[in-house]
């Protein structure tokens, strides 16, 4: 689900692929569902490409999003990710993925996390896993 998912350096907010063009991409906000182009100059990045940093493995950003819905019981995380404390954020992801490396993720970092979750859930997305993955559950 994420692989259609992308985030636009530059721009706020979160956006889902409509079509291709020739040297451009057509993408529509999930914030406000205007559509727009986008084109090659943009840095643009699918965020199934997107992981975060662990002590062991980077785990993939799917994973993550997963154990923030279950903690959130589905409902968007309540932490105001502008305005909120770095300690409370920093609380928040340390109970959503404990073995994060505190040297290299940034409270900046889980604060974007948080607003991709809301964005996500405010949107309708719930379901994170790779297609390849809900297919072997469904199994």
């Amino acid at each position: 689900m994420l692989k259609n998912i992308l985030a636009i350096t530059g721009k706020p907010g979160l956006y889902r692929l409509v079509n291709r063009g020739s040297n451009m991409l057509i993408v529509e906000s999930l914030l406000d569902g205007k559509r727009m182009p986008t084109y090659a100059r943009d840095k643009i990045i699918s965020l199934a490409d997107v992981s975060m940093y662990t002590n062991g493995d980077d785990i993939e950003l799917w994973k993550v999003l997963e154990a923030a819905y279950k903690k959130e019981d589905g409902k968007p995380c309540a932490i105001d990710a502008k305005k909120a404390d770095n300690k409370v954020v920093l609380a928040w992801f340390d109970e959503v993925l404990p073995d994060w490396d505190r040297d290299r993720v940034y409270p900046t970092d889980v604060r974007k996390l948080i607003s991709w979750y809301n964005i996500l859930i405010n949107a309708g997305i719930t379901t994170f896993a790779p297609e390849e993955e809900n297919e072997e559950k469904a199994e």
